[in-house]
């Protein structure tokens, strides 16, 4: 009975994730510079920061959040300053020894929490994410549609979230991909955090309402 506005979600939800964001950036950043474990674990902190925001859709605070300016905006900037603060940090990179980037290319250098937690933290407290999951429960799903199935799609869409980033992964820790950048990891590293910088200086001026 559900499976149309199921397709749909799935569809929208596709669309929204391919699209490269704070996210992508973390995952591959985490993958090429620490390795296929390091990478993996950021996706599933990535899908598993999907929840939050499918429990405050659920509960309706996020509504209450986009229609008060004090509050939406203190999340943007919460946001803002966290990809700020990583990609200046990644900006500072320097270059590292023959044995360090060794370590570095066996993962071992990166520990399983710190990179969940840089996923998670990442999506968890994107504004714009907040905006897709609250279009998506109030515009998309009916709200005559039960509680448990609405729970149902947030379940499909934080394991789906997690599933395209580990593939994602998976590609950016290959071998020769990261061959490629063992002797250039630096600059790597201040390439992506030039991409952090600029999307946290795009979220904080931008005007999300």
């Amino acid at each position: 009975m559900y499976w149309p506005e199921f397709f749909t979600v799935a569809l929208i939800h596709l669309l929204a994730v391919a699209s490269p964001g704070p996210d992508f950036a973390i995952v591959v950043r985490e993958s090429v510079a620490y390795g296929r474990r390091a990478g993996v674990f950021s996706a599933l902190g990535v899908g598993c920061g999907i929840f939050i925001h499918v429990a405050y859709s659920l509960l309706g605070i996020g509504l209450i959040v986009s229609q008060s300016i004090v509050l939406f905006n203190a999340l943007k900037w919460l946001a803002a300053a966290y990809l700020l603060y990583i990609g200046i940090e990644a900006l500072r990179a320097k270059p590292v020894s023959a044995s360090q980037a060794e370590l570095n290319r066996f993962g071992s250098a990166r520990t399983a929490r710190a990179a969940f937690t840089a996923g998670f933290v990442t999506n968890g407290l994107n504004p714009k994410a907040t905006l897709f999951f609250l279009s998506l429960f109030t515009v998309v799903i009916n709200p005559h549609t039960p509680l448990e199935v609405q729970a149902g799609y947030g379940v499909y869409l934080a394991l789906a979230t997690a599933l395209w980033f580990c593939l994602v992964a998976q590609l950016f820790s290959h071998q020769r991909v990261r061959a490629g950048f063992s002797r250039l990891g630096h600059w790597f590293d201040r390439l992506m955090g030039a991409v952090l910088v600029g999307l946290g200086v795009k979220l904080a001026f931008s005007e999300l309402r």
